[in-house]
């Protein structure tokens, strides 16, 4: 990926952390802010609204810093494994464990005596539907096997992503950091083989104007020789 693309990316991702977390901020969090509006104020809605879009850029910056980090591992245990099959199967114990601990955990952790157990399954079903539609839509886009990886990312990336919040486990912070950073993990699985074909295309471009700059300078050159 060229440098300006990168950019690209970085800027557009960034953009949409801070959109979504600012929306859906006010959303989950109506309750505290449902008076700003019922008493119009203005200063506080937008002092408000510039907070939740910083704090929307931050989840981007550390969905943007986990994706890149998988992209390397992705590398790595193709590398290692030899085989996509393989590799795959690997990724799937392991969304499988994470699924599970983000259940058992945090019931074990912060369930009160009497508490249901459904709270904790329903945030990791919510979690996991979401991803299994991003990952199908990832795949239709390109090919079957991209179908376990954005899977992964999806799962497995965001949950790392989110433990700082995970072992908090203040309800509207859960939700709010979970979309922000499935909306950031989603966009960039979405555009990244768009990106790339872009970039290579960017590549292509530089290199047959390197050509002609080339091939003119030789012309040039037999044109003084004689």
């Amino acid at each position: 990926m060229t440098s300006r693309i990168w950019v690209k990316l970085f800027m557009r991702t960034l953009l949409v952390g801070g959109v979504t977390t600012a929306v859906l901020g006010f959303i989950v969090r109506w309750s505290e802010f449902q008076s700003y509006f019922t008493e119009f104020q203005i200063i506080d809605i937008l002092a408000t609204t510039i907070w939740l879009l910083f704090m929307g850029f931050l989840f981007s910056v550390i969905s943007q810093m986990g994706f890149f980090a998988y992209l390397t591992v992705h590398r790595f245990g193709l590398g290692i494994f030899k085989s996509v099959s393989l590799w795959n199967a690997v990724q799937i114990v392991l969304i499988l464990f994470v699924l599970f601990d983000l259940i058992y955990l945090r019931f074990d952790n912060f369930a009160k005596e009497g508490d249901s157990i459904l709270p904790y399954i329903g945030l990791a079903a919510l979690l996991l539907v979401i991803s299994l539609v991003v990952a199908w839509y990832k795949s239709k886009q390109t090919n079957r096997e991209a179908f376990i990886p954005a899977l992964f990312v999806m799962i497995v990336v965001t949950v790392i992503e989110w433990v700082p919040v995970l072992r908090v486990n203040e309800k509207s912070w859960l939700l709010l950091m979970m979309f922000a950073l499935l909306a950031c993990n989603a966009y960039q699985l979405l555009v990244l083989h768009k990106l790339n074909a872009e970039s290579a295309n960017e590549r292509r471009k530089l290199a047959s104007r390197k050509s002609e700059t080339k091939t003119v300078s030789k012309k040039t050159k037999v044109v003084k020789g004689r």
